[in-house]
């Protein structure tokens, strides 16, 4: 490995540390804090090309030669507990060291806590000092090489500090949220260095917040439906049967539906039969025929819905690229996979998903593309699983590139895996006997397709070129579909597209939003809801979870669904 990507690893590894202390936070709304800011500073404070230590600079001779300094930006309030530390590298003349919060609007010639709106923990005296210039007793005094740790706890309000890993107690109540960590300097040579969480911590901040996520869990768990449980439980039972049909699990469905004593569902039994087909084709790699059906049995629905059917020709070429595709398809070696996973995975879900030593790089390249999900959620709450013009930017059903699958030759997952798995028959085994591509190992991707096959996918990038040119004219330019095209042709570029930058466009699971946008366009024609009602529920909830933790709402922060829903999804080759 590179000195580059070692780097590049390293920060990655940073990066995800922060992610995992503060899993609510959405960075693009509010980032971390990850360094001292260079523009909200006093002139007397000298700050590291990292941004990480700082340095006093000024006489230091009376109280208004204090300087402080704040980080680039506020504490996010989705954080629900935020903590940082403080090493200090010199203690200087005197150790007249302040280290706390402060507001935007404070004063930066102040050591924190002597004004309105800022607090902070003094190292000469060991004081306290809560918006005023009066301090209170509150613990050691700290200096050279002393690690002073700052905790804001936007749960119940409070603030606590540390020094050298060990918990001094409650110091401030009331704290707001909008706060800077800062730190204050105010005589010559006084040194300190910030951890704003990409380094491990001498505290452990970990197991503090698991004491209050577990106390938010259990309250949420407590709660009871006792008052008009029968009515409750209707309404669950409906909701849970329209993702059973949403999806195409007509025998559950129907079964289901008789267990609780409910009336059928409005989809016929042969519509959803209909919808079935296309998924299986679709997750089978064979959208030109997928297509085909689909527009044999929904006479227009492609034809009104333009950008759905763009991306259905962009995936059908790279099917075709990988020798999957009805259109380029051969029949020599091909071999089944067993239902054995189907039972675990939506019929909008991709069968058999392959990790090898093959796609690692791919999938751990800084280019790699970000993919979609038929679970993505909507800024408004919704899951996105449709759109009547889908786009590949994830504001309906992709989050980058065109989805990509896999290689030419094929295998049964069951061999695969070293076990042995029957193929179902029962109603819900749509999955059954589908094909399902995994990576070759040794023979070049571009040498292995034919001159006939080669000429063959060239003539369909025309005329996806074309389709494209058209769409421009008629609805504007549309700069997702250029790049759409630009990343599925690249892949014709490369002897081995699999360890390419763009290899991680192959994965089969990339199938799955295609799948589910293509299942929610037809659901539309029928009058039904192009999403099942559990999935608009969990994206409302979740984005109400997000406008709660904006608000200052704490605990909303250690609410999170994936601590609640528990999803099982299908197995793979590891």
């Amino acid at each position: 490995m590179s000195l580059l990507q070692k780097g590049m690893a390293a920060l990655s590894n940073k990066n995800s540390r922060l992610k995992q202390l503060y899993p609510a936070v959405n960075e693009l709304e509010t980032p971390f804090p990850t360094c001292w800011s260079h523009k909200d500073k006093h002139e007397f404070i000298g700050l590291s090309e990292d941004g990480l230590t700082i340095n006093y600079k000024g006489l230091g001779k009376i109280p208004k030669d204090a300087a402080s300094i704040r980080t680039n930006y506020p504490i996010p309030p989705s954080c629900g507990i935020y903590y940082f530390e403080v090493k200090i590298i010199s203690k200087g003349r005197d150790g007249y060291m302040g280290i706390g919060l402060s507001g935007a609007d404070v004063s930066n010639n102040r050591l924190p806590g002597w004004e309105n709106n800022s607090y902070g923990y003094h190292g000469d005296d060991g004081h306290s000092f809560s918006c005023s210039g009066h301090g209170e007793p509150y613990g050691p005094t700290f200096t050279t090489n002393d690690v002073i740790g700052c905790c804001v706890n936007l749960i119940d309000g409070t603030c606590f500090f540390t020094k050298n890993g060990v918990n001094l107690g409650a110091a401030f109540k009331n704290i707001s949220y909008g706060m800077y960590p800062t730190v204050g300097l105010q005589t010559p040579g006084e040194i300190v260095q910030a951890n704003f969480g990409k380094e491990p911590f001498l505290f452990d901040i970990e197991d503090y917040m698991q004491e209050y996520k577990v106390a938010v869990e259990t309250q949420i768990g407590g709660m009871s439906l006792e008052q008009n449980n029968d009515l409750w439980q209707a309404i669950l039972n409906r909701i849970v049967s329209s993702y059973l049909v949403h999806y195409g699990y007509s025998a559950t469905a129907e079964s289901f539906a008789k267990d609780t004593g409910q009336e059928y569902w409005a989809e016929e039994l042969a519509s959803i039969k209909n919808r079935q087909r296309i998924q299986k084709l679709v997750l089978g790699g064979n959208i030109g025929e997928a297509i085909s059906v689909t527009q044999e049995l929904y006479p227009g629905l492609l034809e009104s819905r333009p950008n759905l059917f763009f991306v259905l020709k962009c995936r059908q070429f790279v099917e075709m690229v990988n020798g999957t595709d009805t259109e380029i398809q051969s029949k020599k070696g091909k071999r089944c996979i067993s239902s054995h996973s189907s039972a675990k995975s939506s019929p909008c879900v991709s069968p058999y998903s392959y990790k090898s030593s093959r796609n690692t790089s791919a999938a751990n390249s800084p280019h790699r593309p970000s993919m979609g999900s038929p679970l993505s959620t909507h800024s408004n709450g919704a899951v996105a699983a449709h759109s009547s013009d889908v786009t590949p930017n994830g504001t309906s059903v992709f989050n980058g590139s065109v989805p990509m699958s896999t290689a030419n030759g094929t295998v049964n997952v069951s061999e695969v895996n070293g076990n042995s798995h029957a193929a179902g028959d029962g109603g819900d085994s749509m999955n059954d006997n589908m094909d399902v591509d995994l990576p070759r190992s040794h023979v070049s991707h571009i040498q292995s397709t034919s001159e006939i096959n080669l000429i063959k996918i060239l003539q369909f990038g025309k005329e996806l070129k074309s389709m494209n040119t058209m769409l421009s004219e008629t609805r504007g330019t549309n700069e997702e579909n250029d790049l759409m095209l630009e990343g599925i042709f690249s892949l014709l570029a490369y002897s081995d597209p699999w360890n390419s930058p763009i290899g991680s466009q192959l994965d089969p699971l990339q199938r799955e939003p295609v799948c589910a946008a293509l299942n929610s366009a037809i659901l539309e024609i029928h009058g039904l809801p192009p999403l099942p009602v559990l999935e608009t529920i969990l994206g409302q909830t979740k984005q109400t979870l997000a406008e709660m933790t904006k608000a200052g709402i704490g605990a909303s922060a250690f609410a999170q669904l994936t601590n609640f829903i528990h999803v099982e999804t299908a197995q793979s080759n590891t």
